[in-house]
């Protein structure tokens, strides 16, 4: 049974739509019931908005401990786009303190971005944009059928700069290489979007539903 937590944000029935196209003979759960979390097979963390806004729903919410306890569990857990960031320690949008499951902090990009052609580059960062996967981390059981600079659809201001990078399972160019996937034993973030993301976001959904944190 996949859960994606409900703390009442995030773009939840996209997500759930897109784990029903791949794996069909899933129970999919949104929920908000720390039990239906603790049950579950594999566990989602969507985000969406902004970080204190996030934080304090989860909180409200009741299920913050539900989110870490799902973390620390073992069981295969996915954080996507804020899922990501909601990771760390800290973010400087508003000054925020997160779940700190993971050494790092979360930034803005600079407010005048440019490439070394001086194209002018916008925040927040949106749309599509190639995502490098290092060699360390190629065979990491969520890209199986994927190939590195494949596109994945982003829309965000902040990204995480996590401490151990030997966890960063994929960088992006806006325009220096920065952090879009951190896995970590039985957590698998991102900060793209693979429910917006075609194919290649499509297949990465896939490989949670098969994936066993215990064989990696």
């Amino acid at each position: 049974m996949i859960a994606i937590i409900d703390y009442g944000m995030g773009n939840l029935n996209s997500v759930a739509k897109a784990f029903a196209h791949v794996a069909p003979d899933a129970e999919i759960r949104i929920t908000d019931d720390a039990a239906v979390i603790d049950a579950a097979t594999h566990i989602v963390l969507p985000g969406q908005s902004a970080m204190p806004d996030t934080m304090a729903a989860l909180n409200v919410s009741g299920l913050r401990d539900a989110t870490m306890q799902a973390a620390q569990s073992g069981r295969p857990f996915l954080g996507v786009c804020l899922g990501l960031q909601m990771l760390f320690a800290h973010s400087e949008e508003g000054d925020t303190p997160a779940l700190g499951l993971a050494p790092g902090r979360v930034v803005r990009f600079a407010r005048s971005l440019h490439t070394e052609a001086g194209e002018i580059l916008k925040v927040p960062h949106m749309g599509w944009n190639a995502v490098d996967i290092p060699a360390a981390q190629i065979a990491h059981p969520l890209w199986a059928g994927i190939a590195s600079g494949s596109a994945f659809y982003f829309a965000h201001s902040y990204f995480c700069i996590p401490e151990n990078t030997h966890d960063v399972a994929g960088t992006a160019n806006y325009p220096a290489p920065f952090c879009v996937a951190y896995g970590q034993r039985n957590v698998f973030a991102v900060q793209f979007h693979p429910e917006k993301s075609s194919a290649a976001g499509l297949q990465l959904l896939k490989n949670f539903t098969l994936w066993n944190p215990s064989s990696f």
